[in-house]
């Protein structure tokens, strides 16, 4: 990879989020709660479907009651689920309410000797994935002083043009506007422009 390749690809930085996990009683009434909402139902219907009383189901959504077996066997017969769903820990889904617009040609520059990159959603720190377009300046294999690599994985759509990708462990492959391939990222890899104008493509970085 040359000077200005490497330029481009730390800032890419991306972060996992590691979040704690303790180990909570499991609500089983909050739990059959959560299903039957999933699932569209009223109490009364739910009662129609397992014969339950409608009395009985409110009590164990409420915790005041613990279902015996065979009216575990009714809830999953009548609701069409397992048992092993009643005892699953509900995942807490937290939106961070990200969100970062660029607007057509307004990403940031970041042009190389072989490449012409702009940069999206540059506002956003520690994003999950980096997103670019690029123009393909590079119309020659000798273009390139060495291999690209990276850590992650990407994926490449071809926006314009007609591009040849050249990868370490399989031969060159030529794709068109409406193409795309997805490649890890630590493989050698490198493109060139085979189309009269230079080619232009999205490629989203991720790992």
């Amino acid at each position: 990879m040359n000077d200005q390749e490497q330029d481009i690809y730390p800032s890419m930085t991306i972060q996992t989020d590691i979040e704690k996990q303790q180990i909570a009683p499991i609500k089983l009434g909050e739990r059959l709660k959560e299903i039957r909402k999933s699932l569209g139902l009223t109490l009364e219907e739910a009662s129609q479907k397992t014969g339950l009383a409608r009395s009985t189901l409110s009590k164990i959504e409420n915790e005041q009651i613990s279902p015996t077996f065979q009216a575990m066997q009714k809830l999953t017969s009548g609701l069409q689920i397992n048992i092993p769903q009643l005892f699953a820990t509900p995942k807490k889904v937290k939106a961070t309410g990200r969100r970062d617009i660029t607007r057509n040609e307004m990403g940031k520059p970041h042009p190389t000797s072989t490449y012409e990159h702009e940069l999206l959603a540059t506002q956003l720190t520690h994003k999950k994935m980096m997103p670019f377009k690029t123009r393909i300046r590079a119309r020659s294999f000798d273009d390139y002083a060495d291999w690209i690599r990276h850590d992650g994985e990407e994926f490449l759509l071809v926006l314009e043009g007609e591009i040849t990708l050249f990868t370490e462990y399989y031969e060159p492959i030529n794709l068109t506007e409406g193409d795309s391939v997805y490649y890890d990222a630590n493989m050698g890899h490198m493109l060139t422009s085979v189309s009269e104008e230079d080619a232009q493509i999205l490629w989203v970085t991720a790992s």
